[in-house]
C-alpha cells in the first residue's frame, strides 16, 4: 500500500504543475472587471487646483476605483477653448498616469484661466465634473520668433501686393492659437502667385545669424496656421536662407535656401513643425539641388522669409498665423 501511494505521488505533483502552468497563462480582464459593480474607492481630487505652469508647477489627479475600467479625463480652457485629454486603464489614478504640464490636445494653447474638468468613464454612467485654474500657462523653451502680443517687431519687413481685399495686419478678429493676437494674411491678386511676404532677418533678434544649434537634426521650425473655413487656395511658403561662407550677406543662387511650403486644406488651428535636417531646396516648388554648399547649418541661417501664394486664378485666398518659434531636441509641444 506505502508502495503504490509512492508510485502515485510524481503522477500528482505532475498534474498539479500542469494546472498551474495552464493557470500562468491565463491572460484576459478579471471576472470583477468584467462583472463587478463599479464603485469609488478613493474621492476623485486635484493635487493643485491652482497651477502655475509657467513657473515650472504640475497638476495631477488621484482617485481609486473597485476595479479596472477604461477613464478619461477632459481639461477644457473656458476662455480659450483649449482641450487636454488623459485617458488610461486602471483602477487608480495618480501623477503616474495623470500629470499635465500644462500641454495642449487640441489647439488652441491653454491662457491664464479657468477650466473645466470632467472625469468619464467607459460603459458607466458616473461623470464627476470639477475645475481648476491655471494662474500662466506654460513657457516652451526655444527661440520665439513672434507669437505677435505684443505688436509687430520692428526689425521685419514685409511687401504687400495692391490686390483686392488685402488683410496683412495683426488682429483678434477670431480666437488665436496662442495668446490674443494673430497674423491675419489675405487678399486677391489676379496676376501673380504672390499675395505678400515677410521678411525676418536675424538682425532683428541682435546678431548676423540666428542662435540656433550647429546640429540640423537638433533644431524645428514650428508654427500654428489656421485654414479659414471655405479658403481651398492658400499656400504658405517658408524660406531659410543661410549665409554660407559668414560674410555677412546672402548671395542669391550661391548660398544655400531651404523651404517649407504648406498647402493648407484643413479648416482650423493646426501646429506645422519641420526638422531643419529635412528641409529641401525649391525651385519653383520643385525640390531642386542645392544652390550653395548643400550642408545644414542652422547656426549660419541670416533670414527666415514668409510667402502667402495662392494661384492667380483661384480668388481669394486667406491663411492666419501664430507663434513662430524653434525649438531643439523636439518638436513644439503646445
Amino acid at each position: 500500500m506505502r508502495r503504490s501511494i509512492l508510485l502515485l505521488l510524481p503522477a500528482i505533483l505532475l498534474l498539479a504543475g500542469s494546472c498551474r502552468q495552464e493557470s500562468d497563462l491565463f491572460d484576459g480582464p478579471s471576472l470583477n472587471d468584467i462583472y463587478g459593480e463599479f464603485s469609488f474607492v478613493q474621492p476623485f481630487l486635484i493635487t493643485d487646483e491652482s497651477v502655475d505652469f509657467g513657473a515650472g508647477e504640475t497638476t495631477s489627479f488621484s482617485a481609486e476605483f473597485s476595479k479596472n475600467v477604461n477613464w478619461q479625463i477632459r481639461i477644457t480652457g473656458l476662455s480659450s477653448g483649449a482641450e487636454k485629454i488623459i485617458s488610461g486603464t486602471s483602477n487608480i489614478l495618480d501623477a503616474d498616469n495623470t500629470l499635465w504640464t500644462g500641454t495642449t490636445t487640441t489647439l488652441p494653447m491653454f491662457r491664464a484661466e479657468l477650466c473645466a474638468i470632467e472625469l468619464t468613464f467607459e460603459n458607466e454612467t458616473d461623470t464627476i465634473l470639477d475645475t481648476l485654474e491655471i494662474l500662466s500657462p506654460k513657457v516652451n523653451a526655444g527661440l520665439l520668433l513672434s507669437d505677435f502680443e505684443s505688436g509687430w517687431n520692428p526689425g521685419w519687413s514685409s511687401f504687400v501686393q495692391s490686390g483686392g481685399d488685402m488683410s496683412f495686419n495683426i488682429t483678434d478678429a477670431v480666437s488665436s492659437a496662442q495668446g490674443q493676437y494673430y497674423y491675419d494674411m489675405g487678399g486677391e491678386v489676379n496676376w501673380d502667385w504672390l499675395i505678400g511676404l515677410i521678411d525676418i532677418p536675424a538682425t532683428a533678434y541682435g546678431a548676423p545669424t540666428f542662435p540656433l544649434s550647429e546640429n540640423p537634426g537638433n533644431v524645428f521650425f514650428n508654427v500654428l496656421l489656421n485654414n479659414p473655413p471655405g479658403i481651398t487656395n492658400s499656400v504658405v511658403l517658408f524660406q531659410f536662407r543661410e549665409d554660407d561662407n559668414e560674410d555677412g550677406i546672402f548671395s542669391e543662387g550661391t548660398e544655400d535656401m531651404f523651404s517649407a511650403e504648406i498647402k493648407m486644406t484643413e479648416a482650423g488651428w493646426q501646429l506645422i513643425s519641420r526638422n531643419y535636417a529635412e528641409l529641401p531646396t525649391l525651385v519653383n516648388g520643385v525640390a531642386s539641388e542645392p544652390l550653395g554648399n548643400g550642408i545644414y547649418e542652422p547656426h549660419k541661417l541670416w533670414r527666415v522669409s514668409i510667402l502667402m501664394l495662392a494661384n492667380p486664378t483661384s480668388g481669394y485666398s486667406q491663411a492666419l498665423m501664430d507663434y513662430l518659434i524653434f525649438t531643439e531636441g523636439s518638436a513644439l509641444q503646445p
